[in-house]
Order: C-alpha cells, then sequence, then structure tokens
C-alpha cells in the first residue's frame, strides 16, 4: 500500500490554489485588489502637478510609481487578505486545517500566496506602465526599488495577519484596515513624498510601516539614496516585520472571536 509523501510546498501550493479559488468568487474583494489600484494613481498624478517636485530633485513618474505600488500592496495584499483570513476563521476553515498535515506556518503562508502574487504581479505591471507613460528614464539602482517590494509584499502579509488577530467578524474586516490604510496614504510618502514636507514632520513619518518600502522604491529610480539611508529603510522594514511575527505568534485567533 503506497502512502503520498507530501512536502511543505506542496501542501501550501494546494491550499494557495483553493484560496485562489474563493478569492475568484468573492466579488467585491476581488473589485477592490485588482482594479482600486489600478485607478487611484490617477489621482496620485493629479496631486503630485501641483507640487514643487523640482525643488525636491524628484519627477511626476518618481512619484506616481511608488504611490502606486503602495496602493497596490494596500488594497491587494493588506485589505484582501485581512478580509479573506477573517472569513475563514469564521466559517472555522482555518480550525479544520490545523487538524491535517498543514502546519501553522503553512497555513497562513499558504493563505497569504494569491494575495501576495497578485500584489507582485500587479506591482510589476504598474511599474512598467508609469515607466511608459510617464517617459521615465531607467533605474540607476533598480535592485532598490526591488528589494523595497519585496521587502513590502512580506509587511503587508504580516500587518494582515495582526490586523485579522483583532478582527471580530467579516463585516468588520471592511473597516479594521482603514485606519493604517489611511494613514500610510497620507504620511508614508506615498501622495506627498518625505522630501517635501517639514523635517520634523518627515523624521517622524519615517518610521511608519510603508514608508521605508516608498524609500526604496522611490531610490531605485532617483539613485540618491545614500548607504545609510538604505540600511536606515531596510531596519525599519525588518523591524516592523519582526514585530509583526512576534504579534501573529502572540495574538492571532484561529476560531471565531465570540
Amino acid at each position: 500500500m503506497s502512502t503520498t509523501v507530501t512536502t511543505p510546498m506542496s501542501r501550501m501550493t494546494a491550499l494557495a490554489r483553493a484560496e485562489l479559488t474563493l478569492l475568484g468568487r468573492t466579488k467585491g474583494t476581488l473589485f477592490a485588489a485588482l482594479f482600486v489600484p489600478l485607478v487611484l494613481p490617477v489621482s496620485a498624478r493629479e496631486a503630485a502637478g501641483e507640487m514643487d517636485l523640482a525643488g525636491a530633485g524628484l519627477t511626476i513618474g518618481t512619484v506616481v510609481l511608488p504611490a502606486a505600488i503602495g496602493f497596490s500592496l494596500l488594497f491587494a495584499v493588506y485589505s484582501a487578505l485581512v478580509g479573506s483570513l477573517v472569513a475563514r476563521r469564521e466559517e472555522l476553515v482555518l480550525k479544520r486545517l490545523r487538524t491535517g498535515e498543514l502546519r501553522d506556518g503553512e497555513i497562513l503562508a499558504g493563505s497569504a500566496l494569491p494575495a501576495a502574487a497578485t500584489g507582485l504581479v500587479q506591482s510589476l505591471l504598474l511599474a512598467a506602465g508609469c515607466f511608459v507613460l510617464l517617459d521615465m528614464s531607467a533605474p540607476p539602482a533598480v535592485y532598490l526599488s526591488v528589494l523595497g517590494l519585496l521587502l513590502g509584499l512580506v509587511m503587508c502579509v504580516g500587518l494582515a495577519t495582526v490586523t485579522a488577530s483583532f478582527t471580530r467578524t467579516s463585516e468588520s474586516a471592511q473597516v479594521t484596515p482603514i485606519p493604517l490604510m489611511f494613514l500610510s496614504v497620507m504620511a508614508s510618502g506615498m501622495m506627498v513624498p518625505l522630501e517635501i514636507l517639514p523635517e520634523k514632520v518627515a523624521a517622524v513619518c519615517e518610521f511608519l510601516p510603508l514608508t521605508p518600502v516608498m524609500t526604496l522604491v522611490r531610490g531605485g529610480f532617483t539613485g540618491d539614496l545614500s548607504a545609510g539611508e538604505v540600511l536606515g529603510a531596510v531596519t525599519v522594514a525588518v523591524a516592523w516585520t519582526a514585530f509583526t511575527v512576534f504579534a501573529v505568534r502572540r495574538w492571532f485567533r484561529w476560531e471565531p472571536r465570540r
């Protein structure tokens, strides 16, 4: 009698396929994840046109492109994953998965893969679109942009899992991501680059979760980040990611919150 040997990757892949199928059936989440991030950069383009970008050494492209990627991370990854995890928990799916071969980390990683993959593909498409439509020059340090995007994907998965930990129902999952999303849009360098903000305000905003992501993505196209600035941005991003790992282990709930 033969037995099927599974690996962590095969188990997570199977779970990710199932999660992707369920995501396709959730029309509201699918719309917010796929189409909203494609529309919002237009607002960023209009806002950038009213800023004194030349004085800060920026262009419309170096403002809109990071904003577009930020919107994708917030809507396609963070917000979508909060709703997905809460819904699966309330339906007792997560509880049942823990009775099988899947380990806790595999369950969370497999559940997050569709959102993370969507965010990655969407960010690359948005970056390509901005590069062509805004007539941007070749990035002098594209590796920084890639690093920022990857750190942003991992961090947003962690932040989504933490937010889901404190979200009671699927209905409230439409509300609980809003504070972080609003703060990120307004103060992390997405809509208003930190270079334009007052120095003291910018110094505080540097410690917000998405700020290092925006800094690295933008720095890849401006090429003006020093080694110290890169190290500082990476340190903040890693610190936030480490905090999410700790918070998930400490507070994540596998059963409905009553």
